[in-house]
């Protein structure tokens, strides 16, 4: 299977890395920057107290790599916006389109069933170019449970975790055999993928701790686990996820579990920090409209009130913009 990586950070470098080490070749298409390192020094992940080197094919430009059997998306939400159409040299009629992302993916509501049924996301996809690049019908949705970070020498360093889920982005185009056939290459490089009857349902569920433990920690500079031991913030998240509870209800997603329990997931998070606090500290664009922008936006389309994701929504898009990491996405009329 010829296959590119698109964004090779913590967690795209630790798909690559274990690709390539199950005897998966995996192209790397990346920033000039790092594409340098990466020719330079191969991509390093340490495992098992061992560090890891493979060797890629390393582009800066899609054009270099053709058309791909399988491509990865593995990037941050305004990177997405800004080079979709960049990476439409790999995608040809049978391209494979894995999307490993954080939030509501572009393709959210292509063939899902429901009253939002084809619905084009403005806080997500604002001039609809995502679609055009990556059509949705050649999609396999990827939820991440994955932990990673780069270090200060550039090494990919993973923490305890495999699971990955995997399911149609758009049932019935023939995309369950393919996320099938994906999750088999995943599982010989040491992944636990599963695939998932809704892919929509398994976002979502997600989602519901994303869209509170990262604005409130980038916020609040609390850990996940952190923000839940203060009674105040712990009311928030609470009135947080019943708005977003409501949301699932109105879209037909039964989540499966009730606030406590989602909680009782995101307590077992010590001294983790959501990755929107790791990016403003770092000074990285932060995934705003993926994570929390997109729920707002859905409310309004649903008519369902969601007066206090709409007050976090609001505070960290001032938080973030005063920072210069953050700016409204340009929405076409």
């Amino acid at each position: 299977m010829k296959t590119t990586l698109i964004g090779a950070g913590a967690i795209g470098g630790m798909i690559a890395s274990r690709l390539a080490r199950s005897d998966a070749p995996v192209s790397l298409l990346v920033r000039p920057g790092q594409a340098v390192r990466l020719r330079e020094q191969g991509l390093r992940m340490r495992e098992n107290g061992e560090v890891h080197t493979t060797r890629h094919q390393v582009a800066t430009d899609a054009a270099e790599l053709g058309v791909q059997d399988l491509v990865i998306i593995s990037v941050k939400a305004p990177a997405l916006v800004q080079a979709a159409t960049r990476f439409a040299p790999l995608i040809g009629p049978d391209t494979v389109i894995l999307s490993a992302l954080n939030g509501i993916p572009w393709w959210f509501f292509e063939g899902f069933e429901g009253p939002l049924r084809g619905r084009r996301l403005r806080s997500v996809d604002p001039a609809g170019e995502i679609a055009r690049a990556l059509p949705p019908e050649q999609s396999v949705g990827c939820v991440v449970y994955l932990a990673a970070y780069v270090d200060v020498d550039g090494i990919v360093c993973p923490s305890p975790g495999e699971k990955l889920v995997l399911g149609d982005a758009m049932p019935g185009t023939g995309s369950l055999l393919r996320a099938e056939r994906i999750a088999s290459l995943l599982r010989k490089a040491g992944f636990a993928p599963e695939i998932a009857k809704s892919i929509q349902r398994e976002v979502w569920i997600k989602l519901w701790g994303n869209l509170t433990a990262n604005p409130i920690g980038a916020l609040t500079g609390s850990t996940i686990e952190g923000m839940l031991h203060n009674q105040y913030t712990l009311r928030l998240v609470a009135s947080m996820m019943a708005e977003a509870r409501a949301l699932a209800n109105y879209l037909g997603l039964d989540l499966g579990m009730d606030i406590p329990q989602r909680m009782q997931g995101m307590r077992r998070l010590v001294g983790v920090k959501s990755s929107m606090l790791q990016d403003i500290e770092a000074g990285r664009a932060l995934e705003l409209d993926t994570i929390i922008g997109a729920v707002s936006e859905i409310g309004d389309l649903a008519g369902i009130d969601t007066p206090f994701i709409d007050a976090v929504l609001g505070l960290i898009q001032q938080r973030a913009g005063n920072a210069g990491l953050w700016k409204p996405p340009e929405v076409a009329a």
